[in-house]
């Protein structure tokens, strides 16, 4: 059931400046697309993405999420850990980590974001006095997630700034670059190789944070191996890390485009989770998931063979009408409930899900509570090119201080 002249590329420039229109078309004309170029199937409508993420028999993870090709394949759990496993595997992988990773942690380490949060406004806040203008990602929504990541992990303040470029550096892609390009590789590596001396050192010397947790979790005399906590703290730097910037950029765009639904923020900081929310729905972060699948699956009277990949597309399951009322509008306050999908649904549910959402409502509550309103630079802010993230790159604004 696909239509010639409708097109979905995850790699075309124009599609990341915009991609709602090319959702839209693929729903009404193509529910299931098939673009035999680049090799994949995609879902668009919010109750098949819900399915696709529902169904890990016949949809796969164990070749990885991204259509990237040097990210999928056999070894793809060695960098994404348990979201690029099936069950047994991803069961037993993830009920271990769960030991370590727990609410509780993520609880007690809310005191530490805010002072991270401050501690990086307070210079943001100050280079925008100085200067007139400030970029919200290089100063505050880049550096926040990361250094939350680095604080939970046990990474010294001193490595952090390291740490972070290491990361950024894995993400970036050049314009018409479609697969993992060496400089990405390189700081792959780089990471890997960190966070191997790190456990190493807490293997001789446990600290009270989450890679030692990690290396004490334990379920039946089973216990995580060196490999399996440097894959998760991986996964923690990918998903964790970018993800969370993008939503902080996001919010702050949407809600500089929306001041009719952002000024009640201002004057009621108990509205920002529900501003979190409608980001997290209007413009989510992860906007495209690769599953392959296991034997055949048959949709819209079409079998898909096996082996094919076949992308589950949240970012358009959150703009379909059939779901959402005046979905291209951004509405804060919106009923959203279970209907949002920016962490998935089913077995693979984001684990850090809350930690996104609290770190997200902690940096947002401290910036209203410094600021009395903000300006977008629209015509410099510079947006992230990737196959499946969406976002900023850099957000430049004028802000006024209360």
């Amino acid at each position: 059931m696909t239509i010639s002249d409708v097109t979905l590329d995850p790699y075309d420039y124009d599609f990341h400046e915009d991609p709602y229109p090319y959702y839209q078309r693929l729903r009404d004309e193509a529910p299931l697309y098939h673009n035999a170029g680049l090799g994949f199937w995609a879902l668009s409508r919010h109750a098949d993405v819900h399915k696709g993420f529902r169904n890990s028999t016949t949809l796969s993870n164990k070749f990885g999420v991204s259509l990237d090709p040097a990210s999928r394949g056999p070894h793809a759990s060695r960098t994404m850990s348990f979201l690029a496993m099936d069950d047994p595997d991803h069961l037993r992988l993830r009920t271990l980590v769960s030991k370590g990773f727990t609410p509780r942690r993520i609880r007690e380490l809310e005191p530490r974001v805010t002072e991270i949060a401050v501690e990086h406004l307070d210079s943001m806040l100050e280079i925008a006095r100085d200067t007139g203008s400030v970029d919200y990602v290089d100063e505050f929504a880049g550096k926040l997630p990361m250094d939350v990541i680095s604080e939970l992990m046990g990474v010294p303040k001193a490595d952090r700034t390291q740490v972070r470029a290491w990361a950024d550096a894995v993400m970036h892609r050049e314009d018409g670059v479609t697969d993992v390009p060496d400089s990405a590789i390189e700081a792959s590596l780089n990471l890997i190789v960190y966070y191997q001396e790190m456990v190493g050192q807490r293997r001789k010397q446990a600290t009270d944070d989450l890679t030692t947790a990690l290396l004490e979790a334990e379920i039946d005399g089973d216990r995580l191996t060196d490999d399996e906590i440097i894959g998760f703290m991986f996964l923690m730097v990918i998903a964790g890390n970018e993800t969370t910037t993008k939503l902080l950029a996001n919010a702050a765009f949407w809600g500089h485009r929306n001041p009719d639904q952002l000024g009640p923020v201002y004057d009621d900081l108990e509205r920002i989770p529900l501003w979190v929310e409608e980001t997290l729905r209007f413009d989510t972060s992860s906007q495209i998931l690769a599953r392959t699948v296991v034997g055949e699956l048959e949709l819209y009277d079409t079998v898909i063979p096996d082996g094919d990949v076949l992308l589950l597309l949240p970012g358009s399951a959150h703009r379909d009408e059939r779901v959402f009322d005046n979905p291209d509008d951004f509405v804060i306050g919106r009923e959203i409930g279970s209907k949002l999908l920016s962490f998935g649904s089913g077995a693979h549910f984001c684990l850090g899900a809350h930690l996104a959402r609290m770190e997200a409502r902690v940096a947002l509550a401290e910036l209203f509570k410094r600021i009395r309103g903000y300006e977008v630079d629209e015509a410099n802010a510079v947006r992230v090119h990737s196959s499946n993230v969406r976002g900023f790159a850099h957000l430049p604004m004028s802000v006024k201080v209360r």
